[in-house]
């Protein structure tokens, strides 16, 4: 079982695709671990960002990652990485598959839905900047049992 953070990026809440993205995850069957609305400051967007802070555009991504609030959310599930990244398609809507969130909802790569964790460090990190090790829940479904 692995959990990873998906955040739902300002484009994604501006369109109101709030639970047409969130359905994807749940229809596949993962389970939602954690879930919150929060506006970002400048200080978690210099840390998750940190890797592209000598790009010229980064100031464009501060920018729109404070345009709205992002839902953060922890999914699990077996195999939950590599799954919700198959869900959420290529990072440029462009050459996302129909299908994928991105390819289905993303207009630009500036506006491509979401963010998800690349790997279990990553997610380990991320859920723990977003989430500060609290709000992530264990629970069992009965959807669980039956597969």
């Amino acid at each position: 079982m692995q959990t990873t953070l998906v955040l739902l990026k300002p484009d994604c809440v501006d369109r109101g695709l709030i639970g047409a993205v969130i359905s994807r995850f749940e229809a596949k069957g993962l389970k939602i671990s954690g879930m919150k609305m929060m506006q970002l400051d400048e200080a978690i967007i210099n840390e998750h960002y940190d890797f592209l802070k000598d790009k010229p555009f980064f100031p464009d991504i501060k920018a729109y990652m404070v345009r709205t609030p992002v839902v953060a959310m922890a999914i699990s599930g077996v195999n939950a990485i590599s799954i919700v990244r198959a869900l959420g398609g290529a990072t440029n809507p462009v050459d996302a598959n129909p299908g994928t969130i991105r390819g289905d909802f993303g207009l630009t790569i500036d506006g491509n839905i979401m963010h998800a964790s690349d790997s279990e460090e990553t997610a380990e990190i991320e859920l723990q900047r977003f989430f500060g090790g609290k709000d992530v829940f264990e629970y069992s479904r009965v959807i669980d049992t039956v597969l």
